[in-house]
């Protein structure tokens, strides 16, 4: 009997994790009338979550001895708080920045730990319930996997650069060092620094968007190898290395990748909190 008659192959059950539910076909690379639903609703829902967690941290703070869960969000606000004193210098700044800092931070830990739930959970559950509702089957939940949404971020963070860079320089200021940074304000240079800083502007929004997405799409990709491996095992009755690798290898890159989802939180945090310095700084 073949494959496909008892179940998907392994090719088969990977693509298939691996697609969105869309609002429509995607047909090309880049569509930007497309809309990964799934991506939308779990990074909307973890940010509302998110935000209800710092809410209750700082709702249930008291000046005395605090529990563990008010210790944990404190140390957590003045690592960032920290963080954004020594990176952006404007005290008037740092009341929007720092408190921007945490938000990314815990949103993006919060969307990167999704990827620590069974791999075949909530798609199994939405097997189910989607199609009864008249949507297709296909559902993932590692927002930070798709890089819609870590590249929708690192535009944000460009476009607030960009504001801070007015703001600070001002319109004129700003432009001026357009074309006079880095190389100098000589006019035969000016043609030369402006494609420069476009390009300095580019490479920091794509590498700060394709970072996040990378590291956690290539995790994803071995929590399915991982699955596979337990999947190969419940067809085969000899398969017992099969089922010892499973629980092995997928205890070991889970607590692994729990080092993950906070470094790469952040990393995407530190970037943005240095982007934003940079706005302050003039050439």
């Amino acid at each position: 009997m073949s494959a496909s008659a008892n179940g998907p192959t392994a090719g088969e059950y990977i693509v298939h994790h691996l697609g969105h539910l869309q609002t429509s076909k995607q047909t090309s690379v880049v569509d930007f009338t497309i809309v990964n639903l799934d991506s939308v609703f779990w990074a909307t829902l973890i940010g509302i979550v998110g935000c209800w967690l710092l809410w209750l941290g700082a709702r249930k703070a008291t000046s005395g001895v605090p529990g563990r869960f008010q210790a944990a969000v404190e140390m957590l606000v003045e690592m960032v708080d920290g963080q954004a004193k020594g990176i952006v210098h404007s005290a008037e700044s740092r009341k929007f920045v720092a408190p921007l800092a945490l938000t990314v931070f815990v949103w993006i830990m919060l969307m990167n730990a999704m990827d620590l739930l069974p791999v075949d959970l909530l798609p199994t559950i939405w097997h189910s319930v989607g199609p009864a509702l008249g949507f297709k089957d296909y559902m993932r939940v590692v927002p930070t996997a798709d890089l819609s949404i870590t590249m929708g971020m690192a535009l944000a963070v460009l476009l607030i650069c960009l504001y801070y860079n007015v703001k600070i320089k001002g319109a004129g200021g700003w432009i001026h060092e357009l074309f006079t940074a880095p190389f100098g304000a000589h006019p035969l240079l000016w043609p030369v620094n402006f494609v420069m800083q476009m390009i300095e502007f580019l490479a920091k929004t794509v590498s700060h968007g394709m970072r996040l997405f990378g590291n956690m799409y290539a995790g994803e990709l071995i929590f399915f190898l991982i699955a596979l491996m337990g999947g190969a095992w419940s067809l085969s009755a000899t398969g017992i290395g099969l089922a010892i690798g499973h629980v092995i290898a997928g205890t070991v890159w889970a607590i692994f990748h729990i080092l993950i989802v906070v470094l790469q939180a952040f990393v995407f945090m530190m970037l943005t909190l240095v982007y934003i310095g940079q706005a302050h700084d003039s050439h």
